[in-house]
């Protein structure tokens, strides 16, 4: 716009001066040599200036008739750049697409054609890499480190073959001679980082990487969270040698990433090692309700040492009730209160976490409370098969790896800050696939109290005679408190029944069956079979010998059994009162007595009934 305006101006003043010289009409006279020439002002003026441009457009032949070989010479070198960055754009192409043939061909015939350009160079270099030619790329790179311009490039590939060949020592020398070269590169920043963090040089790697975060390599999220990782791998280092300095190293990162349950959890182990149990909780809570995890739930409850079940209970439902409606909050409880005995919390708990993550530990749990509770062993099988199908718990997980303890860097590739708490992913989506539970299952089972007459059956009928004779049999004070319901004083001894059982001890009560003929006519058990219906068939048959002996009692009560004549007589003959008016009081603390050779569930040494030595008299054996 500018050169417009100046050319409109020029020729506006151009105009001005011709109409100025055409209004003022003279002659020219040239008088050379004795010729005089006379012409108009205009005309001597147009002249003048054709004159000029001839001389002007001779004066541009000459010079172009002189530089033509120059001229000629810059022409033929444009050509031959021309053909040498075709060249190597199609080079680089074929290299974008995995030609390595096509890149080498075009790629040599660029370092023909432009010979001192860095970028063929690289084109040749890179073609014999995807060529697999090792030892040429290695080669070219080590060329490169002559060109200072090209050193950094020639270190960058010559760091690529070392990570090829697996050379740690040899890339971790090539990333930081790069980097020294020039601050601020990219990989070279992040490949020093991840060296020292592989090789456990703390101290150096915080340093690379506050340099990185300086380069803006990294935003300042990601500093404070990589800082706080290698702050927590130094204390997990420190904390055996060095408490003092592990528990600073922990606070810090706990400051810098309150989310970082490795770093909480080391805190809170510290503390508690120093006695602050309340720096302790306030760790632990902090980072509970970012991130709940079962270490933080096991450093909380054990918080103070020393403290029972009871308080470990106490603390962990404080803790669980920062984040409600959470699995691991669930878990966690249900652990202690199966310690502290709170059984019925214990299934609450559990109940959700079935239905919010019903993962392996989870069945595993409901087992220990079915064994802790009830003893029942088919429930504790039952859920401890359904804990093999189950999925499997969170871990650790970085890269496809599953560790059970967290780690600074990945093992696969060195990444820093690659563990997560997560499902494995074997595990990820089977929720689905997991068994309905029967409602039933679920529930506690009810109380059953054992009395002592059920207990204590086969005893009394295998009683030879009792030690105390003004005490009665264990029949008698079992139908004593059978039909009293108290702990009244005990009828008088039966002589009838007494003389009975030592003359003919294995006679029975025909009304009165056995509970092992009970027990023996079910037939054998099966090896398969569940222990839930052994345990079923044992209080059947407890149920039919308990029924079958007070059916036995009441007909001897009433003088319609077979021995009601036999009965009868003695009864009559009750122990006269002792002196003092009051029957003696059965003394309930002192252990009972059975004139037993051995126990009766223990059949004794072999060939016992066939010894025909004399027999020793039968020792007492007591029970509580």
């Amino acid at each position: 716009m500018i050169r417009l305006l100046i050319f409109i101006a020029v020729l506006f003043v151009a105009a001005l001066g011709s109409a100025w010289i055409a209004d003022r009409p003279g002659l020219v006279t040239l008088d050379w040599q004795g010729y005089r020439i006379e012409v108009g002002l205009m005309t001597a003026a147009v002249a003048l200036a054709l004159l000029v441009a001839v001389c002007i457009a001779l004066w541009n032949l000459l010079l172009f008739v002189l530089r033509s070989p120059g001229l000629l010479g810059r022409f033929f070198r444009r050509r031959r750049r021309d053909r040498g960055y075709d060249a190597l754009s199609r080079a680089m192409i074929a290299l974008g697409v995995g030609d390595a043939v096509t890149a080498s061909r075009y790629g040599k015939e660029a370092g023909k054609l432009l010979a001192d350009d860095p970028a063929s160079e690289l084109v040749l270099a890179q073609s014999a890499q995807l060529a697999g030619r090792h030892d040429e790329a290695r080669a070219r790179f080590e060329a490169m480190l002559e060109d200072p311009k090209l050193k950094p490039v020639g270190l960058h590939g010559l760091y690529i073959e070392a990570e090829r060949l697996g050379e740690p020592v040899a890339a971790r020398h090539y990333a930081s001679e790069a980097a020294r070269l020039v601050p601020g590169l990219p990989w070279a920043g992040h490949a020093v980082l991840a060296y020292e963090a592989v090789a456990g040089d703390w101290d150096d790697a915080v340093k690379s990487l506050e340099r990185n975060y300086a380069a803006k390599l990294v935003d300042k999220k990601t500093f404070r969270r990589h800082k706080a990782v290698l702050l927590t791998a130094h204390a997990l280092e420190l904390e055996d040698r060095d408490p003092d300095a592990a528990r600073s190293l922990a606070g810090e990162a706990h400051g810098l990433a309150p989310d970082l349950v490795p770093a909480s959890v080391l805190a809170a182990r510290l503390a508690t090692r120093r006695g602050d149990v309340r720096k302790a909780m306030k760790v632990v809570e902090a980072t509970w309700k970012l991130s709940p995890h079962p270490d933080l739930a096991e450093a909380y409850a054990n918080a103070r040492t020393g403290d029972s079940a009871q308080d470990r209970l106490k603390r962990v439902k404080s803790l669980a009730a920062l984040r409600a409606h959470n699995v691991e909050g669930a878990v966690a409880l249900a652990r202690v209160a199966i310690e502290a005995g709170d059984h019925a919390l214990a299934r609450e708990k559990l109940k959700a976490a079935l239905t919010l993550e019903p993962t392996r530990r989870v069945f595993l749990l409901m087992a220990d409370l079915e064994d802790a509770e009830n003893g029942d062993r088919g429930r504790v099988r039952e859920w401890l098969s359904r804990a093999v199908r189950a999925p499997a718990d969170p871990a650790w997980i970085a890269d496809g790896v599953v560790a059970e303890t967290w780690a600074p860097v990945s093992p696969v590739d060195g990444r820093l800050d690659a563990f997560v708490w997560a499902l494995p992913p074997a595990s990820e989506g089977n929720g689905e696939a997991v068994e309905a539970i029967d409602d039933s299952l679920l529930e506690a089972l009810p109380a059953q109290p054992v009395r002592p007459a059920e207990a204590l059956e086969i005893l009394s009928d295998a009683t030879v005679s009792h030690p105390y004779p003004d005490e009665g049999t264990l029949r008698d004070v079992t139908q004593a408190e059978d039909a009293s319901g108290t702990d009244a004083a005990p009828a008088a001894p039966d002589p009838a029944l007494s003389q009975k059982t030592e003359t003919a001890p294995a006679e029975t009560s025909p009304q009165a069956p056995e509970p092992v003929e009970t027990a023996a006519k079910s037939g054998p058990v099966a090896p398969g079979e569940d222990s839930a219906s052994d345990n079923d068939a044992g209080d059947e048959a407890r149920a039919s010998a308990g029924n079958a002996a007070d059916t036995a009692t009441g007909e001897d009560a009433s003088g319609t059994g077979p021995d009601a004549g036999k009965s009868q007589a003695p009864a009559a003959a009750a122990k006269p009162a002792e002196p003092g008016g009051t029957k003696r009081e059965r003394d309930l603390s002192r252990p009972i007595e059975f004139p037993l050779k051995h126990m009766p569930d223990d059949p004794g040494p072999d060939g016992d009934d066939d010894d025909e030595g004399p027999r020793k008299p039968a020792g007492y054996r007591f029970f509580n």
